[in-house]
């Protein structure tokens, strides 16, 4: 079988793309090092290699950067993917264990992105209005993951997501991990242990 022809226009628009992650790279880096609200486009240019105006046509903006980093990370995570595994759980404990799972995984592939996100709040209205808005949707994956439980829980929905919520909360991870040399391994553990010892009885 003959193998596609790349056209030009193809070719341009991977290009494109590849100049579009390496300059999301490069930002990450320099947000996770010096801060987002320090970083200007200028270093993140030269970081990436590229001219200034380079980033500014691939973006617009930081804050469109930062949308980036966040959802390669979302995607390098299997974000989505493993949390229909949690959802295919039958067994209520299992599920739970799966919830702790899915948030080691997600913190292990990017708690650098995490940490650019809490320095990034004091920012623009823009920027934190989209800072919410990535939240939010984490926020509602792990909601949607205590409440599928309904039933089973030894405490209100709203109590049990409240509980998960807290104990997936950045300074958390930080302090565990970060701070006092816990394995992501320990860490999930203690998570699961915990959901599972406060929520089912």
């Amino acid at each position: 079988m003959a193998r596609p022809v790349k056209t030009p226009s193809n070719y341009r628009q991977l290009q494109a793309e590849k100049t579009r992650e390496r300059i999301a790279d490069a930002a990450r880096r320099l947000f996770a090092a010096g801060g987002y609200g320090s970083t200007s486009i200028d270093a993140i240019a030269a970081e990436a290699g590229v001219a200034a105006r380079t980033v500014y046509s691939a973006f617009g903006t930081k804050r469109e950067i930062l949308s980036l980093i966040c959802e390669r990370w979302l995607a390098e995570a299997g974000a989505m993917e493993n949390a229909q595994k949690v959802f295919a759980e039958d067994d209520p404990e299992a599920r739970l264990r799966g919830a702790a799972r899915w948030l080691r995984t997600l913190y292990e592939a990017g708690f650098d992105v995490v940490l650019i996100f809490e320095a990034a709040t004091d920012e623009s209205p823009e920027t934190r209005a989209l800072l919410r808005s990535k939240l939010a949707g984490r926020n509602e994956v792990m909601d949607a993951m205590i409440a599928s439980l309904e039933g089973h829980l030894r405490v209100p929905v709203d109590e049990a997501q409240a509980l998960y919520r807290a104990l997936a909360a950045p300074g958390v991870y930080r302090e565990l991990v970060d701070e006092s040399g816990w394995g992501v391994d320990k860490f999930e553990r203690w998570v699961a242990d915990t959901l599972a010892a406060q929520l089912l009885g």
